[in-house]
């Protein structure tokens, strides 16, 4: 793993930090790897570790009535964490889940908060991680809202143009809240274009 790569890649989506912060960051940090399927948050569970997905990818989802409803996915140079618990330090609401093998930076609450302290630069960042993620979170509210179920598609489709052969199609759908089969109709439409 290049590590100056990452931070190069990482600066270019939200601020950059100095070389002495970044040491120190990845010095708290553990790279650990991930199976496809396990979980690392669960529901109910208070969460004090967050990643930076270097390769794969994690999503977020709850369990409601028994089904599974996607809420929120991460990949490449993107952080996954339970949000709420995360940095309100309340029992999550979601479960996390790598989909694929993966391999990511965890770190904790701790280290966000004494790095925030002790460098501008990494308040900065994180500042800017947690905005960029709010304002995702409100363009997807406002996209199911107001867009029908192919609009939804299309938008997901333009920020992730490979996500149909990384993430099931079932968690697909529930993450756009339309059915597997107006999906697959979505999908097979498209196909004969």
């Amino acid at each position: 793993m290049n590590i100056e790569l990452l931070f190069k890649k990482l600066e270019q989506s939200y601020s950059s930090l100095t070389k002495e912060c970044q040491n120190e960051f990845i010095k708290n940090c553990e790279i650990k790897t991930f199976r496809k399927g396990e979980v690392v948050v669960r529901e109910g569970q208070y969460s004090k570790k967050a990643y930076l997905i270097i390769n794969g990818c994690a999503r977020a989802y709850y369990l409601k009535d028994g089904k599974d409803i996607s809420d929120w996915f991460t990949f490449e140079n993107q952080f996954m964490a339970s949000i709420v618990s995360f940095f309100s330090k309340a029992p999550s609401p979601h479960y996390v889940e790598f989909v694929e093998d993966s391999m990511a930076l965890e770190f904790s609450q701790d280290t966000v908060e004494n790095l925030s302290n002790k460098y501008h630069d990494f308040e900065r960042f994180i500042s800017k991680v947690v905005t960029e993620t709010m304002l995702g979170l409100c363009e997807r509210l406002h996209t199911i809202q107001f867009s029908k179920a192919e609009e939804r598609y299309q938008s997901l489709i333009s920020l992730y143009p490979d996500i149909t052969q990384r993430i099931a199609l079932t968690h697909i759908a529930s993450y756009l809240g339309i059915t597997l089969e107006t999906l697959s109709r979505i999908c097979n439409s498209k196909v004969r274009i």
